[in-house]
């Protein structure tokens, strides 16, 4: 009898996981259970070029309908998971369908952050996770439309990007006191802070939100400083979390995400979990990582595929994520956290730049600002544990892999 794998997620974690089961040979069958109305997609453009209308719903997608068809899978959306059976190796929908497993692999990913008691604020207050949220942001974005975005991270800077771009008029709301500020140093906060002045967003570092006016819709947000801010949109970016329930509800370990080994495996061994819900081991620092990117979530889909396929491999790469914000791409190897000092290497007055962060001398991280030849030769750097030479580094006519002893 054919076995059956079911993936509970339909991101493009999900998405990989099938390509990467069909590519390696698994000959068994396919669900993939997704509560949105779409096939599997990834969510990067989506704060980007799809909500500044330069990029169709359709080239989101992992894959066309077409390949899902010809590779005999089981998309199922406006379906939700509702409950694990461990024993019975089964999953129930809200539909209460009951779906066999032998491999299950979820991929329930994240979701937003929301603000307490926003199920009764005014109409108007978006956030951005889905491609629905998309499409009911974008109306509203245009000519002279005050937007105000609470978070400086980074969703709430690329919209502010977009949102710009079409000539709204922009306020960014942020409690700490510069932007991206649990991400990059002080600064590449403060490069990109001028940067969006410069582009005319009134930026409020230092500033909490309090609350919102308005009955119906809203027309103001207040500040904890007691101001008033006039708003005809409202965007919320302040973090997510990841989606553990189901797993947790199964009885399986949950640890700031689901807990899982090197070949992306939990303490079940008929299911693995990969992307932004998991949490796994990583040698390189010491500790467990739980990674909201598109990187680990492509890698960990192809590592629990190939462990499901009898090739098993362990998953320890150099973490990496990039923003793009108006002609600038942030790209960034390694995670910063822990480190004893920074390091610059060239100006960022040329608006090419990248920012090092060492540890007792290593290399632990790297940001880089329209810097990519930086940012792969940094890579390679971090994963062998270098220790540069800090001339060389400020000397930016010498190759960054070439300022090593």
């Amino acid at each position: 009898m054919d076995r059956q794998v079911v993936i509970v997620g339909a991101g493009h974690a999900a998405g990989q996981v099938v390509v990467s089961l069909r590519q390696h040979g698994y000959a068994g069958r396919i669900v993939v259970i997704g509560e949105e109305p779409y096939l599997p997609y990834q969510r990067p453009p989506l704060s980007k070029k799809f909500l500044a209308g330069e990029m169709p719903a359709e080239r989101l997608y992992v894959k066309p309908a077409a390949f899902y068809a010809e590779h005999d899978v089981d998309v199922r959306r406006d379906t939700r998971v509702v409950a694990i059976d461990r024993g019975a190796r089964t999953v129930t929908t809200h539909a209460d369908d009951v779906i066999p497993f032998d491999d299950l692999v979820l991929a329930t990913g994240s979701r937003v952050r929301r603000l307490p008691g926003h199920d009764s604020a005014p109409a108007g207050i978006h956030y951005l996770r889905t491609i629905g949220d998309v499409l009911a942001l974008r109306g509203e974005l245009g000519a002279d439309r005050r937007v105000v975005i609470v978070g400086a991270g980074y969703i709430g800077l690329e919209v502010a990007a977009v949102a710009r771009s079409m000539a709204s008029r922009v306020t960014v709301i942020e409690m700490a006191d510069r932007v991206m500020s649990r991400v990059v140093a002080p600064d590449v906060s403060a490069f990109y802070a001028a940067e969006h002045r410069r582009h005319g967003v009134d930026l409020r570092l230092g500033t909490g939100l309090a609350g919102f006016e308005g009955d119906d819709r809203v027309r103001a947000v207040v500040t904890t400083d007691g101001e008033e801010l006039p708003a005809d949109t409202v965007v919320v970016g302040v973090g997510i979390e990841p989606a553990t329930e189901l797993a947790a509800d199964a009885g399986l370990d949950v640890d700031n995400g689901i807990v899982v080994d090197a070949r992306c495996r939990t303490a079940d061994e008929h299911i693995h979990a990969v992307g932004d819900c998991t949490a796994h081991p990583s040698a390189l620092y010491g500790r467990r990582l739980r990674l909201e990117s598109v990187h680990n979530a492509l890698e960990q889909a192809k590592t629990a595929a190939l462990d499901i396929c009898g090739e098993p491999a362990d998953y320890d790469q150099v973490p990496w994520f990039w923003s793009d914000q108006y002609d600038l791409k942030l790209q960034i190897a390694g995670l910063s956290q822990g480190h004893d000092r920074t390091l610059l290497r060239g100006d960022p007055e040329e608006r090419s730049f990248s920012c090092l962060y060492l540890n007792h001398g290593r290399l632990i991280a790297i940001d880089c600002i329209n810097a990519p030849r930086d940012f792969v030769q940094a890579k390679a750097l971090i994963e062998k544990r270098c220790i540069p030479d800090e001339d060389r580094v400020r000397d930016t006519s010498v190759a960054l892999k070439d300022c090593v002893g």
